[in-house]
C-alpha cells in the first residue's frame, strides 16, 4: 500500500487532487510526456514487465496539441508509438472530468462548452478499461489488482497500436460548415448505367429457369468470390487492417475485389475510412441521415459532398500506397474489371459445360454483380437504420441479421462501429459470418495471421456501459 501511495506523487502533486491544463487552467486529463520519470509508475506494472518511459502532463481537450511532446511507451516489448504517431494519446488514467461529473459526463472545452465525446474516447476507453485502472480519485483504493491485468493489457494494447490508424476512429470533433448546403448535382451517366444494370439483372432473373444447375452453382461461386473481395479484402484487410495476409492471399483478394467492381481497393478503403471517421455527417460518403435511398444507392448518383472530398484528402493512407498489390490493381483496374466481373463469369459456363453466352452474361454476369452490389449497399442503409444496438445505443449502426446473411457477415454493424478493428466484425465468430470463417481457414492454411480480436470481458463491459440492454453472450 505504501508503494501505491508513493506512486501517486508526481512533480509534487498528488493524482487525487484536481489537475489543471498546462495552457489555460481548465480541468484536464493525463497524457504521457517527459521521459525519465519511471518512479511514478505503479509498482504492479513494473513487476509485470510493463515499463513506462514517460510521466504525465495535464491538458484539456482544446490544448492537447500544445502539450509538451509525447514519447513512445513500451509495454511488454510492444511499442505504442503507432498510437502517438497517429494522434492517439496513450492514457493510463481515466480523464479527470470523469471523477467530478460521473461516468457519463462530457468533457468541457476551455470556454465551458460541452463536446459530445472526445475523438480518442473509444481508444482511451479500450486502453484504460483493459488495464483495469480506476478513476484518479479512487486510484490506490484497490490493492488486489496483481499482475494479471497488466499482462492482459499489454496484449490488448498491442492490438490497438497495430490497428488504430486514426483513419477509421470516429472523430466527434467534426462540425458541419455553417451556411446553405451545396446543391445536389446529379451524375446522369451513373443514373443511366444503374437503370440499365438493374434492368439487365431483372432479365437475368427471368432466365434462371432456363439455366443449367452448373450455371446456377457457378453464379453462387461468383457471388461468394465477389463478396469476399469486398468483405475479407477491401473492408477487413485493407480498410481496417484487422488481420495480416500473405502475398498470395492479397493477390487472390485483389482479383476477387475486381470481380465485385465497386471501385478499386484504394478508393474503396479511403471512402470507408472517411465513413467511419465522420459517420453520419456531411463528410460521410453515404450518410444514412439523408434517408434509405441516399445511403443505399443515391450517393452514387450524385456528386460527392465537398466535405467528403476534403476529409478524404486529409487521410494518411500510406499503408495503402505502400502495398504493391493495391497499387497494381489500381493501375490496371478497368482491364481487371472487364475480365473478372464480366468476361470470366460469362465464359466459364460456355466453355466448360456448353451454356449459352447469353445466359452466362445475364445470370453469373449482370444478375450476380447486381446482387453483390445491393448486398454491400444494405450495410450502408438497412444496417444503419433497423436492428438492435447492444454495444452502443448512441450510434445508428445496428445488428441486422438479414444484412449479416446477405453480406456474408457484415450485418453486425453496431459491434463493428464500436470495435472497428475486430477482424470478425462480430462477437460471435463464424455464426452467420462466412467472411470470418474464410479468414479463419486462411489462418489455418498459413496464409493469414495476427487476427485482431476484442476480449469478451471488454465487450461485456462496453455493452453494459453504452448498450441498449439487448446484449447476449452467445
Amino acid at each position: 500500500m505504501e508503494s501505491r501511495k508513493k506512486s501517486t506523487e508526481m512533480d509534487g502533486t498528488n493524482r487525487g487532487r484536481e489537475r489543471r491544463c498546462h495552457e489555460c487552467g481548465e480541468l484536464g486529463h493525463l497524457t504521457w510526456s517527459c521521459p525519465g520519470r519511471e518512479e511514478s509508475m505503479p509498482s504492479a506494472y513494473h513487476s509485470s514487465g510493463v515499463t513506462r518511459m514517460a510521466s504525465y502532463v495535464t491538458s484539456c481537450w482544446a490544448h492537447t496539441e500544445t502539450a509538451p511532446p509525447m514519447v513512445p511507451v513500451r509495454i511488454n516489448d510492444v511499442d505504442t508509438s503507432a498510437l502517438l504517431n497517429s494522434g492517439i494519446m496513450v492514457t493510463l488514467a481515466q480523464p479527470q472530468w470523469l471523477t467530478r461529473e460521473g461516468k457519463d459526463a462530457y468533457p468541457r472545452w476551455c470556454d465551458g462548452r460541452r463536446t459530445q465525446r472526445h475523438p480518442d474516447r473509444d481508444v482511451i476507453d479500450l486502453i484504460s478499461s483493459t488495464l483495469g485502472i480506476l478513476t484518479t480519485e479512487s486510484y490506490g483504493k484497490n490493492d488486489s489488482d496483481g499482475d494479471e491485468k497488466p499482462q492482459q493489457a499489454a496484449k490488448q494494447i498491442a492490438v490497438v497500436a497495430e490497428t488504430s490508424t486514426r483513419d477509421d476512429v470516429f472523430d466527434d470533433s467534426y462540425k458541419a460548415k455553417e451556411g446553405p448546403k451545396p446543391p445536389m448535382r446529379l451524375v446522369w451517366r451513373n443514373i443511366i448505367l444503374m437503370i440499365l444494370l438493374h434492368t439487365g439483372a431483372f432479365y437475368g432473373l427471368m432466365l434462371v429457369p432456363s439455366a443449367s444447375t452448373l450455371t446456377l452453382a457457378w453464379t453462387v461461386v461468383c457471388f461468394l468470390l465477389s463478396a469476399l473481395g469486398i468483405t475479407a479484402g477491401a473492408h477487413r484487410l485493407w480498410s481496417h487492417k484487422s488481420y495480416k495476409a500473405s502475398t498470395p492471399l492479397r493477390v487472390f483478394l485483389a482479383l476477387a475485389n475486381s470481380m465485385a467492381f465497386q471501385n478499386d481497393i484504394y478508393e474503396w478503403a479511403r471512402d470507408h475510412r472517411v465513413h467511419h471517421k465522420y459517420s453520419e455527417t456531411d463528410a460521410d460518403p453515404h450518410n444514412a441521415l439523408r434517408g434509405f435511398f441516399f445511403a443505399h444507392i443515391g450517393w452514387l448518383l450524385v456528386r460527392k459532398n465537398p466535405e467528403v472530398i476534403e476529409k478524404g484528402k486529409k487521410l494518411e493512407l500510406t499503408d495503402l500506397k505502400a502495398d504493391k498489390v493495391v497499387m497494381f490493381q489500381r493501375k490496371y483496374y478497368k482491364l481487371s474489371v472487364v475480365l473478372l466481373c464480366f468476361l470470366v463469369p460469362m465464359w466459364v459456363p460456355w466453355y466448360l459445360w456448353g451454356e449459352s453466352l447469353w445466359v452466362g452474361y445475364f445470370i453469373p454476369g449482370l444478375m450476380r454483380y447486381t446482387l453483390v452490389l445491393n448486398a454491400t449497399w444494405l450495410v450502408n442503409s438497412a444496417a444503419h437504420m433497423w436492428g438492435n444496438r447492444p454495444y452502443d445505443h448512441n450510434i445508428n449502426p445496428s445488428e441486422n441479421r438479414f444484412v449479416a446473411f446477405s453480406a456474408i457477415g457484415e450485418g453486425f454493424h453496431n459491434y463493428h462501429h464500436t470495435f472497428p478493428f475486430d477482424y470478425a466484425t462480430s462477437e460471435f465468430g463464424i455464426k452467420m459470418n462466412i467472411t470470418t470463417a474464410f479468414i479463419d481457414l486462411m489462418c489455418f492454411l498459413g496464409l493469414a495471421k495476427d487476427c485482431k480480436r476484442v476480449s469478451r470481458d471488454l465487450v461485456s463491459a462496453r455493452a453494459q456501459r453504452t448498450g441498449d440492454g439487448s446484449h447476449k453472450t452467445g
